[in-house]
């Protein structure tokens, strides 16, 4: 069920949370707390001692509240009000110094019980139920410490998370969706494979790939590359840091300037930030020439790291980072060839998750009508480049919905919305239609009657930040990655010291066939060393021994137990070759 329609659902859970938590624990005081996408949370400030031995006790209580059916009534306050009624709390006092300076009453909703006691005012925007009684099956999750606003420099507060649906049967399975998901956890397996590392030298949100995770990285990225050269798309480059009149043309400073990390030169009293973002340059070589229609379509690529200053508190594994490696594509069109361009881009996103085996659905991100202001551009040409995007879904027979307010700031946008193994949906490959961006940078090119017009621009990533990219995949096959990928595809296991010079040669011969294999020498049983290689999911293993070395063979075995018996070597070398080959 889409998030949206279950956020009045928790947001409710979540204030009957709040209720019970005040009343349980004297003394405590509630911060904030949202909807999210999976359930809700808030964040308490207490000093006293909560555990998730406590949760059993809250939850007996937030149901006794949900089965009182008690209505939940929304009205405002004025600032003066507010601080009178929340005198005592000064997360609540902060919120209403935020809408004195925006010159806005304060929103407020009130849980109405038969007396005081049974009763909780807070503030909170909304949206919210009728009533407790239609709070669904609920769960708390988990404990956390979070920062006040996600900045380090603040306090440390009790955060605890909760979810909430509509049946009984959703609720079980999200949360069998969540046992999956902790044996599947990207950053458990990335230790245990030897993927990827982070170190506080280097910093948070920093992650660093050891070499059989950038074997991973880099073969999706070739894969990812070849689809779009394919189509015509041409490598650029470019640098890392820029002058800050970049991003203030482009919009990007004025929306995230907050989010981007400032360079100081020393020679120079020039402003340059660490790019957040990549449009704005392959822009600028664009510009860098006359360019005529029938130049067009021009197609840039290129597989770089951008960097946001993401707060500490929001950091997660590689689902959330500092830098961002984006397999980035900007497609510069006429508005005739628009349809032409994403029809290609549909292709290449149906090779690259058909292959890896993802199913997927098409999310139209629209702009929120009611928000306006918070989007560049003219509203005719947002409606133009809507109906585009809403016409191509059509065409496409794409399985799609529409999203009001998930637009980029500066054009719609089709996500795809892959669904993993378990059930869960990600937001990965985007094609996104830019009318403004092209506009602000004054981008022209000669039409066939000689006169200048603003080109169309296409924002494409295939696989979207290849970090976060990568949080999914290797949670999606639990780190059984498929031969192609595999940062090691084969183990050679001697069973005894006599046979290391015999796999020694079935090693060497199959380094020259470009498999990426490795032998285990050690003087472990051969048991042992096959467990091993399976819990390091390793797609072969090859057993030598007497028989093996005398007929110039191999014994296969596969990571999920099979056996195979005795191969030829050359026989098995083609079997892996042709696998690599066909992405199997």
């Amino acid at each position: 069920m889409n998030s949206k329609k279950l956020e009045p659902m928790r947001h409710s859970c979540e204030h009957i949370l709040t209720m019970v938590m005040i009343k349980l624990f004297p003394g405590l005081l509630a911060a904030m707390g949202p909807a999210t996408e999976e359930g809700f949370y808030f964040d308490f400030d207490f000093s006293g001692k909560i555990s998730e031995e406590d949760f059993p006790k809250i939850e007996q209580e937030m149901q006794r509240i949900i089965e009182l059916d008690l209505p939940i009534l929304h009205s405002t306050m004025s600032v003066d009000e507010v601080k009178k009624a929340f005198a005592h709390n000064s997360y609540k006092l902060e919120w209403a110094q935020e809408a004195d300076k925006r010159g806005e009453q304060v929103s407020i909703y009130t849980i109405q019980g038969k007396d005081a006691s049974e009763s909780f005012v807070d503030i909170c925007k909304g949206p919210h139920v009728e009533s407790t009684g239609k709070v669904g099956p609920f769960k708390l999750l988990s404990l956390a410490g979070a920062y006040w606003h996600g900045d380090e420099k603040n306090k440390m507060l009790t955060r605890i998370y909760g979810t909430a649906f509509p049946t009984q049967e959703e609720l079980d399975k999200y949360l069998w969706q969540l046992e999956q998901a902790k044996k599947r956890d990207h950053r458990k397996l990335g230790k245990e494979l030897d993927l990827f590392v982070f170190s506080d030298l280097v910093g948070k949100g920093l992650p660093l790939f050891t070499p059989k995770g950038t074997v991973l990285r880099e073969a999706l990225n070739n894969f990812s590359q070849e689809l779009r050269i394919d189509k015509g798309f041409q490598k650029v480059w470019i640098p890392h840091i820029t002058n800050k009149k970049l991003y203030e043309t482009s919009g990007h400073w004025a929306k995230f300037g907050k989010e981007l990390f400032l360079v100081t030169s020393q020679e120079t009293t020039e402003q340059l930030v660490v790019k957040p973002m990549n449009c704005p340059h392959h822009q600028q070589i664009f510009a860098s020439q006359t360019r005529s229609y029938k130049d067009l379509p021009i197609k840039y690529l290129e597989t770089t790291t951008i960097y946001r200053d993401e707060k500490a508190g929001e950091l997660l594994g590689l689902s959330r980072v500092r830098s961002v490696t984006q397999d980035d594509s900007h497609i510069f069109c006429t508005p005739e060839q628009i349809e032409a361009i994403y029809t290609e881009l549909i292709e290449i996103v149906k090779e690259f998750y058909g292959t890896l085996g993802m199913t997927y659905k098409a999310r139209l991100s629209f702009r929120d009508p009611a928000q306006t202001e918070k989007y560049l551009g003219d509203v005719k040409l947002w409606d133009k480049a809507q109906d585009i995007l809403l016409k191509i879904a059509n065409e496409h027979q794409l399985d799609y919905y529409v999203a009001e307010g998930e637009a980029a700031f500066y054009g719609p946008k089709i996500d795809f919305m892959v669904m993993d193994a378990i059930g869960r949906e990600w937001q990965l490959a985007t094609p996104q239609l830019d009318f403004v961006q092209p506009q602000r940078f004054k981008l022209k090119y000669i039409d066939v009657e000689g006169k200048e017009q603003t080109p169309v621009m296409i924002h494409f990533a295939l696989m979207g930040s290849i970090e976060r990219f990568l949080s999914v995949y290797i949670e999606h096959t639990a780190g059984n990655f498929p031969v192609w990928l595999s940062p090691v595809q084969v183990k050679i296991i001697p069973i005894t010291d006599r046979h290391i010079e015999y796999a020694q040669k079935v090693l060497e011969q199959l380094k020259n066939a470009n498999i990426r294999v490795e032998i285990d020498s050690r003087g472990e049983k051969m048991q042992a060393k096959i467990r091993e290689a399976q819990m390091h999911k390793i797609p072969y293993m090859l057993i030598i021994g007497d028989r093996e070395q005398e007929a110039n063979a191999i014994a296969v075995r596969t990571r999920d137990g099979e056996d195979r018996g005795a191969t030829p070597v050359a026989d098995f070398i083609k079997q892996i070759s042709e696998q690599t080959e066909q992405r199997l």
